[in-house]
């Protein structure tokens, strides 16, 4: 095997870290700050792609779709917070698991009757539509745009928790909300803004991902699973824990699909299985965990 291959290989590694990585720092941060069990992420996702492919068809531009798309999922995930989430907080992990599992064929349903059962495509920017050059290797320049966009919001959300006061809150709150709280910060405003960061990036992953995989309705389940791994195998409440198991993850579904097809798919499970045993806590979970 060339040096051509490993690269498409690690390519391809990295755009579907990049995609898992905005899908689970949402819900890593989620779990991590509201002790919330939210398993209608995915169908956010999901809702993301769906609404992207109508706000392209509304503007007539790609764009459009990448704004609105975030947007409006954020407005989905408002109006859930407050007509569920909020109350569900306190009602143990097993009513969040059942509602929020009844949240995701509510959604399926939706898109069934809003957009029928069907892929659907949205086609890639013009200046994005063709292939770079890339040590070497020809290489669909959306992709790389994929994976510049992870890296752009990896950058961005490190230089908010890290150097900005409303980081320092995030995580003083996460590793003790009670005292958080008893120092004057507004804990609940601000587990209301974490969680609609995080509908917004499930959101802006979707809307991302339909040029490459198309809008399904089952794409919202397919990609919970794996995104669930990445958040228990990097650690609740932490993004250098969701870096981690995004590109670990990543790693071990693409390129193990290309070698040994039949023991990838159990791989990630393997692994899963094996940091529940030896660190439960995930690689690198947030100190409050």
């Amino acid at each position: 095997m060339d040096a051509g291959f490993w690269v498409l290989q690690f390519l391809n590694a990295l755009q579907y870290s990049m995609l898992l990585f905005l899908l689970s720092i949402g819900l890593t941060v989620i779990f991590g700050l509201l002790h919330f069990v939210n398993l209608a992420h995915g169908a956010l996702y999901m809702m993301g792609a769906y609404l992207g492919i109508s706000a392209a068809a509304l503007t007539g531009s790609y764009w459009g779709a990448f704004i609105l798309a975030p947007l409006g999922v954020t407005l989905i995930g408002a109006l859930l917070y407050f007509t569920l989430i909020d109350r569900l907080r306190g009602a143990g992990p097993m009513n969040q698991v059942l509602v929020t599992f009844g949240l995701i064929f509510v959604f399926l349903d939706i898109a069934r009757l809003g957009w029928g059962d069907i892929a659907l495509g949205l086609d890639a920017p013009a200046g994005l539509s063709g292939t770079s050059n890339l040590l070497g290797v020809a290489y669909p320049t959306y992709r790389l745009f994929i994976i510049a966009l992870g890296a752009v919001v990896m950058a961005a959300l490190w230089l908010v928790l890290s150097r900005t006061q409303i980081g320092a809150m995030i995580r003083a709150s996460v590793e003790n909300g009670d005292m958080a709280a008893a120092m004057g910060i507004n804990v609940g405003r601000l587990f209301f803004a974490v969680f609609c960061v995080g509908c917004a990036l499930a959101g802006l992953a979707g809307v991302v991902a339909a040029p490459v995989f198309s809008a399904t309705t089952g794409m919202g389940i397919s990609i919970l699973i794996p995104t669930l791994i990445v958040v228990v195998i990097g650690g609740l409440g932490s993004l250098q824990g969701a870096i981690a198991g995004s590109l670990i993850v990543g790693l071990i579904e693409t390129v193990g699909a290309a070698f040994l097809p039949s023991f990838a798919a159990v791989a990630s499970y393997l692994l899963l299985a094996a940091i529940l045993v030896l660190r439960p806590q995930g690689l690198i979970p947030a100190r409050g965990t």
